[in-house]
């Protein structure tokens, strides 16, 4: 019996977007039943510091499913009235909209390797969408912005990462004369 090499595999179709939806609904609900927490002077909401992966699996789902992308986000929106509470979704599709459409527009339209676009997408839209969720859910100060955005590029960055070493590998080896 042969080992099954998981390395190779490519994930099913949809499986990017999926976890896109699942995870922007688990993470207003954790918003809610996790309290938040002091950090240097300010209390963060500490669900926040995972929404990073969410930007990058936003980009993977869009390499699934094209444009239609958005509509995986409002779908994750409506779930995420019904399990965590009406201001949190309204607050995180508001928010959502606008840094998906930055993020969007970065990814769509940059033409630089895979590891780049996700990276540069998620250093524009990271911020914005953290001032104005943070501003809809009244919790807004700008430490609280800085922590949690410096704390969401932590996943975009680890994908980046892994990216510009596959990409690298891939590259063909110049021979020499």
């Amino acid at each position: 019996m042969s080992k099954l090499d998981l390395s190779t595999k490519i994930p099913p179709r949809g499986s990017w977007t999926i976890a896109y939806v699942a995870a922007v609904v688990v993470i207003n609900w954790l918003f809610l039943v996790i309290p938040m927490v002091p950090l240097f002077g300010t209390m963060i909401p500490p669900v926040m510091l995972v929404v990073g992966f969410v930007f990058v699996f936003r980009d993977f789902a869009q390499r699934e499913i094209g444009h239609w992308v958005i509509i995986a986000m409002l779908v994750a929106g409506a779930l995420s009235y019904w399990t965590s509470a009406p201001f949190v979704a309204f607050a995180s599709v508001t928010a959502f909209l606008i840094s998906e459409a930055v993020d969007w527009a970065v990814y769509t339209f940059t033409k630089r390797p895979l590891s780049e676009r996700l990276l540069y997408s998620s250093a524009l839209a990271v911020p914005i969408d953290t001032v104005v969720f943070l501003k809809m859910v009244d919790h807004f100060d700008w430490i609280a912005v800085a922590i949690v955005s410096a704390a969401k590029m932590v996943g975009a960055v680890c994908f980046w990462w892994m990216l510009k070493r596959r990409e690298s590998q891939a590259k063909p080896i110049a021979l020499g004369a």
